[in-house]
């Protein structure tokens, strides 16, 4: 199907408002992760009568295609420790599993004003932090990292899958505050670890047919500049660009789940 076809199907404003979103997604993404706090909803605003699991398939597509592009990217800059990586994206992989299976036997809107806490504690600790993933701080045996790793791959990759949305961004924060990387080096490893974790996910959407192909791949090439971009610039400009963007996506986070917390009193 060729562009215009596209757009004649689905509308021009809506095809536009997917690409300049899907880019800003790929961009933040890069950075620091949390771009699916900005596709989803988008998907959702202008197909709402597109089955959810069609969508999320969807956007899967374009967000493994940009977070791809991003590892690459930071791998010119960062040496990766591979048993290291291998650990982490095990047992996410892993706790994710249970974490899906789990949706099905807890209603997760009764985690959410835990998570809620969770992240403005986050983003009292980071804002007051000055220095907080300026550089290495912590040198840990590398049994003691490989532990570490694997205990943060099994409460993250719960989470990714139990809720979802800033995945990539409580893995940087872990890999800063625990394993005390840079945030140029944890955002290099989440990206990683959101490759291998979303792969699996991507496999159930595409055997299901949840998908649309056009949109995902006109989202996949936009997130895929925006992810470019975002990765460039995280390399050139260092932590201090990084944190940030962290301390955005989590406020971002905090809007969300407050609105669904209190929203739910009303």
């Amino acid at each position: 199907m060729s562009f215009l076809e596209i757009l004649a199907d689905y509308g021009n404003w809506a095809i536009l408002s997917l690409s300049a979103l899907a880019f800003i997604a790929g961009f933040i993404d890069a950075v620091v992760g949390g771009g699916g706090l900005v596709q989803i909803p988008a998907l959702l605003v202008f197909f709402p009568n597109t089955p959810v699991p069609t969508l999320f398939g969807t956007n899967k597509i374009a967000a493994l295609s940009g977070t791809s592009i991003a590892a690459v990217q930071y791998s010119r800059r960062i040496i990766f420790d591979f048993k290291l990586l291998a650990i982490i994206s095990l047992s996410a992989f892993v706790a994710s599993y249970f974490g899906a299976k789990t949706v099905s036997l807890i209603n997760s809107a009764t985690l959410k004003p835990l998570v809620l806490f969770i992240l403005i504690a986050i983003a009292i600790y980071t804002f007051f932090k000055k220095d907080l993933g300026s550089f290495k701080t912590r040198q840990l045996s590398h049994k003691r990292q490989l532990f570490f790793a694997a205990i943060i791959g099994l409460l993250v990759g719960f989470y990714d899958g139990f809720f979802g949305p800033g995945t990539g961004s409580f893995f940087v924060l872990a890999f800063v505050v625990i394993l005390g990387f840079e945030f140029v080096e944890a955002s290099a490893y989440s990206k990683v670890v959101n490759c291998i974790t979303n792969i699996s996910a991507l496999i159930i959407f595409i055997r299901q047919g949840n998908f649309i192909i056009e949109i995902a791949v006109l989202m996949a090439v936009f997130n895929v500049l925006g992810s470019v971009l975002g990765s460039k610039m995280a390399i050139k400009r260092g932590n201090g660009f990084i944190r940030i963007f962290f301390l955005l996506i989590v406020n971002v986070m905090i809007a969300k789940y407050s609105i669904d917390v209190f929203s739910s009193y009303f």
